[in-house]
């Protein structure tokens, strides 16, 4: 059987073992409904405070500023239609590079609730304008302002200077909202001290399990339920709490962030040795979006000079055995292509392909794929 190189940890992350060993105990021995009062369901209740309690540790805010959801996409959406409908919001100020998730629901808001949308130009590394972001805060300043940027671009790798938005939106009284999809388990996020009011992340992108997530909410910014059919996560989001995906979660954060900086530097050598590895190989290839020192370790996305080879490279490399993808993994199985680099990049004919590592992903893997991409380019 052939050994496969998955490259597409953007897209999702295989489950770390000892949150596999965590869940199976919890399966066998938890099963009790946290909203009953019997013993069995205090023990599930008790499991579900303890990994709340581990999400707030790692991200330095009250434990009563973190919800549990089915993922990033539902908290998205709950964070940005509640602040809309609940704290009256009138105008979001994004970014044509923000995922789907984002995207979407303001579209859905601009139609159905007349929500005034700006969408901020972009530089050649997919930053948006922070000089524009100013300029339609100030003009902006007598209604009430969502700012949503996303803090690593899932394709690019691109990284928001937060702080600097944060700063900003507290100087107008605007709202800041980010999707840290891609950056929770690897960066250091801490609430006290970024200027941000939601967060939203998913527990599938740092070796959790799917179908769980979270949204950070600042205790000031309260918003309305957003799923409604009982008092679960203080009334904010009816249903049964997924128990065995919550507690997999929260210990998938604890590893992620007890082994952040060695995992860090490993994808930060992979990520190097790919380019480098690539560019000696095949003239004229380009990064899309910053460069290999200011954008998100475990991204690589490069543009590959036209060529028929490079038309069926995503193909091809499936067929060797090489997992990696042409964009997000939310938007397969279209025809589009990638609304990301067209925002950035609208007449660039390049062949793309993101390469997403994680810590498992060795040095040897590297060369293989370099190997590959050569012989599948060339030949």
């Amino acid at each position: 059987m052939q050994q496969r190189i998955y490259l597409d940890h953007a897209a999702t992350t295989p489950l770390h073992p000892q949150v596999i060993h965590l869940m199976h105990e919890t399966m066998l021995n938890n099963y009790g409904n946290p909203s009953s009062i019997h013993s069995e369901g205090r023990t599930s209740r008790a499991l579900i405070e303890k990994a709340r309690k581990t999400m707030a540790n790692h991200f330095n805010c009250s434990i009563g500023e973190i919800f549990f959801t089915s993922g990033a996409t539902e908290s998205n959406n709950m964070i940005i239609q509640g602040a809309v409908n609940g704290l009256g919001v009138q105008t979001i100020i994004t970014a044509a590079t923000e995922h789907h998730a984002v995207l979407h629901t303001i579209e859905v808001l601009e139609k159905e609730r007349k929500i005034k949308v700006i969408y901020l130009p972009l530089d050649i590394e997919g930053n948006p304008s922070i000089l524009s972001l100013e300029e339609h805060l100030a003009k902006e300043e007598n209604k009430k302002v969502l700012v949503s940027l996303m803090h690593s671009n899932n394709e690019t790798g691109t990284l928001l200077d937060w702080e600097n938005v944060g700063a900003i939106c507290q100087k107008y009284d605007a709202l800041f909202h980010s999707d840290t999809v891609q950056s929770v388990g690897f960066y250091d996020i801490d609430l006290q001290n970024i200027p941000v009011h939601f967060i939203a992340g998913s527990a599938h992108k740092f070796n959790g399990p799917k179908g769980v997530g979270f949204a950070y909410i600042r205790n000031e910014n309260a918003i309305p339920p957003f799923q409604h059919g009982g008092s679960q996560e203080r009334n904010m989001r009816g249903g049964t709490e997924n128990l065995l995906g919550i507690v997999g979660m929260a210990l998938a954060l604890d590893l992620a962030m007890s082994e952040k900086s060695e995992r860090f530097a490993h994808l930060e050598k992979l990520k190097l040795q790919l380019f480098n590895g690539l560019k000696n190989v095949i003239p004229g290839i380009q990064i899309n979006g910053p460069g290999l020192e200011n954008s998100h370790p475990k991204i690589l996305n490069i543009g590959f000079p036209p060529n028929p080879k490079a038309t069926m490279l995503l193909f091809n490399l499936d067929i060797e055995g090489i997992s990696t993808s042409g964009g997000s993994a939310c938007s397969s199985g279209t025809d589009t292509g990638s609304h990301v680099l067209r925002a950035i990049y609208p007449d660039n004919q390049h062949v793309s392909v993101r390469f997403s590592f994680s810590h498992l992903n060795t040095s040897a893997e590297v060369d293989k794929v370099i190997e590959i991409i050569s012989n599948i380019y060339r030949n």
